[in-house]
């Protein structure tokens, strides 16, 4: 018979993200825990996880019985915290998944400095990147996401739309005009993604609807915080999310250039597994941190509705 407490094992070990982490919180040896997955791996006749020097992976079948055992250990670890005195006062670890540019320019850390002061027994990891972090395979809790599509197995909570415009410095235009027309990108110097080829593809959505252009320039960075600092440095032409760009849009710094151009509307989300009932640290970390950022909204959507305006 299958034993529920090594599928509660297998839960921690993958939210823990190895057996020497998951063994170290629970209190026993990693070869101990790394037996007890086996006997669960043959109980189940399945391989569950693949096993390397470096980390830890899930199987399909792996990840498909996360997702189905996930939930109820978490419903009834939380029922023992509830009736326990640790319960009543969140704890634990909490894993971020955010943009590179999180704290450079969404101003996140006064709200988590005060997060940490109203639950000092929480402790928040962050792990900050444009490229999209593996939920299971590095046990994020909480992840900050933009896009049109998002993982049928993450719950999505929405923070705002936004979208991504062309933008410049002054003294950039200043020297070099300012485009008229979207093929006058071809002859400036544009900031783009890393990519294999030496130009980019733009795509746009205009008023006779979505258009392309190749651009290239002197400059490209792997994350929007880098092109963003480049467009203020007067490097060329960036497009970039205004989420990153309003406030300097507003102060005069950046420029919106063929702002009759843009890209689509994205949403921006917090997404977390799909359980049941999170851990307490997690509930109350997301709450506070919805209500923190959407405070910070309306300064990204005034340049969002000026844009509209101007384009209508």
């Amino acid at each position: 018979m299958m034993d529920l407490n090594d599928v509660a094992l297998f839960v921690h070990v993958v939210r823990a993200g190895s057996f020497a982490e998951a063994g170290r919180r629970l209190g026993i040896p990693p070869n101990t825990a790394s037996r007890r997955i086996k006997e669960l791996e043959q109980e189940l006749g399945l391989r569950l996880m693949q096993r390397s020097t470096r980390r830890l992976s899930l199987t399909e079948a792996g990840e498909a019985f996360y997702a189905r055992c996930a939930d109820q250990i978490e419903s009834l670890t939380q029922a023992a915290d509830e009736l326990s005195d640790r319960g009543r006062q969140p704890s634990g670890r909490v894993r971020v998944a955010g943009p590179a540019d999180l704290f450079n320019h969404l101003d996140a850390m006064p709200w988590v400095a005060e997060f940490l002061a109203i639950y000092p027994d929480v402790r928040l990891e962050f792990l900050l990147s444009d490229v999209r972090a593996d939920m299971v395979g590095e046990a994020i809790d909480v992840a900050i996401r933009s896009g049109k599509t998002l993982e049928p197995t993450l719950i999505a909570r929405q923070l705002c739309v936004s979208r991504r415009t062309l933008v410049a410095s002054p003294g950039y235009l200043a020297k070099r005009g300012t485009p008229g027309a979207l093929e006058d990108l071809v002859e400036h110097n544009c900031i783009s993604a890393l990519g294999p080829a030496p130009r980019t593809l733009w795509r746009l959505d205009g008023p006779g609807g979505m258009a392309e252009v190749y651009v290239t320039g002197p400059f490209r960075a792997n994350t929007a915080a880098a092109q963003l600092e480049a467009a203020r440095a007067h490097l060329g032409i960036a497009l970039l999310p205004l989420t990153l760009t309003a406030k300097h849009i507003r102060s005069g710094e950046l420029t919106e250039v063929l702002p009759e151009y843009g890209g689509e509307s994205i949403g921006i989300y917090f997404v977390y597994p799909s359980r049941r009932q999170l851990p307490r640290a997690v509930s109350v970390f997301l709450e506070f941190a919805m209500k923190s950022m959407t405070a910070q909204v309306p300064g990204w959507m005034a340049t969002l509705d000026l844009h509209h305006h101007a384009s209508a």
